[in-house]
């Protein structure tokens, strides 16, 4: 997700993002200093925004398509839990 440097690694394949997704909830339960609300909020819009091109740029390929749909889904339901608190 984000390089030492601090800069965000786009996430390409769905290796990436299946394991990113398992980063991303692992960062917004963390309660270290270095996980800042800027660095939760950050890493949830640049891995939203990466999922969103992969499902587009995938459309036409139904197997792709639906694992990274479920990848979404997923995502979803993370975005959820986090609106409830």
């Amino acid at each position: 997700m984000f390089d030492k440097s601090g800069q965000w690694i786009h996430l390409e394949t769905y290796d990436d993002f299946d394991n990113g997704l398992s980063d991303l909830i692992e960062l917004w339960s963390s309660t270290a200093k270095s996980a800042t609300q800027a660095l939760k909020d950050s890493a949830f819009a640049h891995f939203k925004e990466d999922l969103e091109a992969a499902t587009l740029k995938w459309e036409g390929n139904k197997a792709k398509s639906k694992k990274y749909s479920a990848i979404a889904q997923e995502l979803a339901e993370f975005e959820e839990v986090l609106k409830q608190g």
